[in-house]
């Protein structure tokens, strides 16, 4: 039987990891900010996050586990946040601005849902799956990339850091969902680990060039 201590530790430590995570959204607002445009990058990731914390919020609102719902506060504000910062840089702001009423509204549908349903286990499981199925996306994004670095045959493309954090925060919230014997949180995180483990090992198959690396040093 796992401590009570331990397993307030590990949660703990999966939450501070998972803010600091969320807080490099900052560095691309920053980015955004000081080219005052953002260009042709799309908007859906902050919209596809936003909807996935909002979930998360709601499972840990239904489970009443307080480290689900504070990390997803957190996460809920920092992405709406950024969104906003998005929508008012974009050139394509009607693209943006669509895709996230549709989050709000469905988002939106789901409490309402969750809320007035009278079987709350049933009210649970079906968040408890959407969330799942918006983790599993995020943390399988970076693989559109894949025909891009097997084609060059360098992972420069690739976001390493991102890599790198989703791997950490993937293994320590399946380590809490196994503790806990929540499926929901066990089985996103358990494939997020495979996904992250194997992204990182195309830095490993394919290095970026030599002259790459020196002008990065």
């Amino acid at each position: 039987m796992v401590s009570t201590a331990f397993r307030d530790a590990l949660a703990t430590t999966a939450s501070c990891c998972t803010i600091l995570q969320f807080l490099a959204g900052i560095l691309v607002c920053q980015k955004i900010v000081k080219k005052g445009t953002t260009g042709e990058t799309s908007g859906l990731a902050f919209v596809t996050c936003f909807m996935s914390c909002s979930l998360w919020l709601l499972y840990g609102i239904l489970k009443n586990d307080s480290f689900i719902v504070l990390v997803n506060v957190f996460g809920t504000s920092l992405q709406l946040s950024y969104t906003f910062v998005f929508i008012l840089y974009s050139v394509k702001k009607s693209v943006v601005i669509k895709q996230f009423a549709v989050a709000i509204c469905f988002v939106t549908a789901m409490y309402m849902y969750s809320f007035s349903e009278p079987d709350k286990a049933l009210a649970t499981k079906w968040t408890g799956l959407l969330s799942c199925g918006l983790t599993i996306i995020f943390f399988a994004s970076p693989l559109t990339m894949l025909a891009h670095v097997m084609k060059v045959k360098s992972a420069e493309g690739l976001p390493f850091p991102v890599i790198t954090a989703s791997l950490i925060v993937s293994c320590l919230w399946f380590i809490y969902g196994c503790i806990q014997d929540d499926p929901f949180i066990k089985i996103p995180n358990f494939l997020g680990s495979i996904l992250s483990a194997f992204q990182l090992s195309l830095f490993v198959i394919y290095p970026g060039k030599k002259s790459d690396q020196i002008r990065l040093v």
